[in-house]
């Protein structure tokens, strides 16, 4: 029985004459060399790639380029200290990307190759596709939830959801973003708790310190104040905390003082809003609500529930008038009290009484 013979398909592995120069030289410049290409060529295209990303990714992150020449203007480089967090952002969001930009080129470069070798070598290609979509389909299905965490991830940085120092509601935690992966996001809560929440498991996600941010502060006042005075009074405070130096440079925008938003039996709920720069709308309202508790208290307009407290505190710090006399001290006057009397220390039995002596003698 004789061995089939190769098709003309099939690649020589090695020469047919393994003593003759000649037949090395034209095996080498068959199958050995067009491996020997496919592996250069796809170096080169994954080095150059890979630099192009490189390239891409450090200009966006470090601001070169259009973003540095207009930092040498004097107005520029002011707008480009004004948002130092969007900066910081953007560096993150292009390394990240980088990254995985570059992992990908290395994966789809390196696949090809490596297919385009199997087929030099002759290796039929079909057998071998259709093994790997049955693990890829299996790896799908077991690991679906870490390729939904990665591929959430990557449109959580594309389309810039929130970055490191940004306050967020991701739903199970609340508190500001310290590390951002493709597959998880942590955040530490008012409580220092560090929550690791991966990514295919938002739902939702809410930025609280993104573009700008609205301070609200809501106080009840007494059911039968004059709502328009507590108006007056409210945009007086909101004027003043926004021409306070500290505070001053976080308001953007006019304040708002709205109209009734809650009436219950005990007051009314007025509302107070100013807009302001990111993360700083906590410490407006704070601001907000020290001035609005001097200027209530000034101008005798009480909380709810509070007009006799008012009252009574009003009295007790009220400045006497001019050339008023000083009201007098009350007369307090000692009880009076009876001295006991002393203690004798004479210890001797008193002297009994003399008898009577009779009215006549006895005869």
């Amino acid at each position: 029985m004789t061995a089939p013979s190769p098709t003309p398909t099939d690649p020589e592995l090695l020469p047919d004459d393994l003593s003759s120069p000649g037949s090395w030289w034209e095996w080498f410049i068959g199958t050995p060399l067009r491996i020997a290409l496919i592996v250069v060529i796809s170096a080169i295209a994954l080095a150059l790639v890979r630099t192009a990303i490189r390239r891409i990714t450090d200009h966006v992150a470090e601001g070169t380029s259009t973003v540095q020449k207009l930092g040498e203007i004097p107005v520029g480089a002011a707008l480009i200290k004004a948002d130092p967090v969007a900066t910081a952002r953007r560096a993150q969001r292009a390394r990240t990307l980088g990254s995985v930009l570059r992992s990908t080129a290395s994966i789809v470069v390196g696949g090809i190759a490596f297919f385009l070798v199997l087929d030099q070598l002759g290796i039929n290609l079909a057998p071998f596709i259709a093994s790997v979509g049955i693990v890829g389909v299996a790896l799908g299905f077991g690991a679906q939830s870490l390729v939904k965490d990665f591929l959430t991830g990557t449109f959580m940085l594309l389309e810039d959801q929130y970055g490191v120092g940004d306050v967020v509601d991701v739903g199970p935690a609340v508190g500001t973003v310290e590390a951002v992966t493709l597959r998880v996001t942590k955040v530490r809560d008012a409580e220092g708790t560090l929550w690791h929440v991966p990514n295919g498991t938002m739902v939702r996600v809410g930025n609280k310190t993104q573009g700008w941010s609205y301070a609200t502060v809501e106080l009840e006042v007494d059911y039968f104040a004059d709502l328009d005075e507590v108006r007056r009074v409210l945009t007086e405070v909101a004027a003043a905390v926004a021409a306070d130096p500290t505070t001053g440079a976080a308001v953007d925008g006019e304040p708002t003082v709205t109209g009734i938003e809650k009436l219950t039996a005990d007051g009314v709920t007025m509302r107070v809003r100013v807009r302001s720069t990111p993360a700083r709308q906590w410490e407006v309202a704070r601001a907000l609500r020290s001035a609005a508790r001097t200027a209530l208290e000034e101008a005798g307009i009480p909380l709810a529930g509070q007009r006799d407290a008012l009252t009574a505190h009003l009295g007790r710090t009220a400045a006497p008038e001019p050339g008023a006399p000083e009201p007098a001290a009350p007369e307090t006057t000692a009880p009076e009290t009876t001295a006991p009397a002393p203690l004798s220390l004479d210890t001797t039995e008193p002297a009994p009484a003399a008898p009577e002596r009779a009215a006549s003698d006895e005869s």
